[in-house]
């Protein structure tokens, strides 16, 4: 039975190769999504376990916040923005899981990330996700909460207004695009809760600061922020 089924994987294998999604070797159990080079290569920051991490430092006198943390640092042309560039534009899910899942692996191992109640992903205006069929940070969040068993509350905050991209605009104009762009539909059930805050990239931080300060303003809410990537700006 063992050897039918080893050779049925073979099989599929040679029909259905299965290649790494970051450098295409195709040497893959069915069961990865990179290969051990690109995993190994991953830049990792480490950020989970110190207390005072470039995050933290990002809403220094902004926001009151239990913990920060980005799993990744993000570089133009490296792997990690290549597999972010999947999830958002090429609708591979699959990455988004497999990358939330890791930073979720991270956040298990600290105890800054302990007794979260409700993991919240940074929502999309509604016709701008319509348009792209999925909010990249649900999917983000899916893996956090795969990995770490602590329930996703993706339709408790709404994005009221449309913003145009962030990626070109200075500090300022991307404050100015999001402030007031947030709302919470259902205030009772933040009320004294801790909340686990997920995006993809985190560059100035405005975004989340937007949406921060909004759950922030439930009586005993207690916010933490996790994101995928950094861009050092």
């Amino acid at each position: 039975m063992i050897q039918m089924s080893s050779l049925l994987k073979d099989a599929l294998h040679l029909f259905y190769p299965h290649q790494c999604i970051s450098c295409g070797d195709d040497v893959l159990p069915f069961d990865k999504m990179i290969c051990n080079y690109c995993f190994e290569n991953l830049p990792r920051t480490q950020f989970s376990s110190l207390s005072e991490n470039s995050i933290d430092r990002i809403f220094y006198g902004r926001l009151n916040l239990k913990a920060a943390h980005s799993e990744f640092y993000f570089s133009k042309g490296q792997l990690i923005q290549s597999l972010i560039h999947q999830l958002k534009y090429n609708g591979n899910k699959e990455v988004g899981v497999y990358l939330g899942q890791l930073m979720g692996q991270s956040l298990l191992m600290n105890n800054r990330f302990k007794e979260i109640d409700f993991i919240v992903p940074v929502p999309m205006f509604r016709q701008k996700e319509i348009k792209r069929g999925y909010n990249q940070a649900d999917i983000i969040a899916q893996g956090v909460a795969d990995a770490m068993q602590i329930p996703v509350a993706k339709d408790l905050i709404q994005r009221i207004q449309f913003t145009s991209t962030q990626t070109k605009k200075d500090r300022t104009e991307r404050w100015d695009n999001v402030k007031n762009t947030f709302m919470i539909k259902n205030e009772q059930l933040f009320k004294n809760k801790s909340v686990l805050l997920i995006d993809d990239v985190i560059t100035t931080g405005a975004t989340l600061e937007s949406c921060g300060e909004t759950i922030l303003q439930i009586p005993g809410a207690i916010l933490s922020i996790a994101t995928l990537a950094y861009a050092i700006v």
